[in-house]
């Protein structure tokens, strides 16, 4: 009895050695938002360059996105469960990626984008938190991109205005690079809603 169970115990250590062997050699994908769209008068208002310089802080957000690995949900069989992409990831986190991409939409349409480390050169911050960022199957082949972001705007530590973006884009194919594609297209809608809400605010009085 003993011996079957120690051979039991061997093979199912060569398995597992063999097995974590093979998803080993199997290659690792990995997705951002693409090139910068090209500038476009309908998604950037004529105002834009009105906004001044603006002091752009990194977006922030949940834990469970402070990790370069893509997810998904399943809308149909359980929206409350979060699921990985195996072999798939993004190049930086969600937060790290939607940083750099509002950054560039804004400095695309005419904005000086400031880091915080230039605290000094303007009074105005514009502050970023991610409340949701995923790719969500309504059936087995027809997923979209879902963000989600509330933005702050402050001048010399005074809240001037707050405001929620919500966008979402479908994903032309049921996998990881057509949930890329949708979430950098959702990105790129609520990059252009901002602006529009930037430049509707009252100037600055610096």
């Amino acid at each position: 009895m003993n011996s079957a169970i120690r051979n039991c115990l061997a093979l199912g250590a060569a398995a597992l050695l063999l097995g974590a062997c093979a998803t080993k050699g199997v290659p690792t994908s990995q997705f951002d938002f693409g090139p910068l769209p090209a500038p476009s008068s309908a998604a950037a208002p004529s105002n834009a360059s009105g906004i001044g310089a603006i002091i752009v802080a990194d977006v922030t957000g949940p834990a469970a996105l402070d990790t370069e690995r893509m997810h998904y949900r399943l809308l149909y069989s359980d929206a409350r469960q979060s699921r990985p992409y195996a072999y798939n990831q993004w190049t930086s986190t969600p937060a790290q990626l939607l940083t750099q991409r509002i950054k560039a939409r804004l400095a695309q349409a005419g904005v000086k984008v400031l880091a915080t480390t230039d605290a000094a050169a303007s009074a105005t911050v514009l502050r970023m938190e991610v409340e949701d960022f995923a790719q969500n199957f309504d059936t087995a082949t027809s997923s979209q991109g879902v963000l989600r972001l509330r933005a702050s705007v402050f001048r010399n530590h005074k809240l001037v205005d707050q405001k929620t973006f919500d966008r979402s884009a479908p994903a032309p194919s049921a996998d990881a690079a057509g949930g890329a594609r949708a979430l950098a297209d959702a990105s790129d809608a609520v990059a252009a809603d901002m602006l529009s809400w930037l430049a509707a605010l009252p100037p600055s009085r610096e």
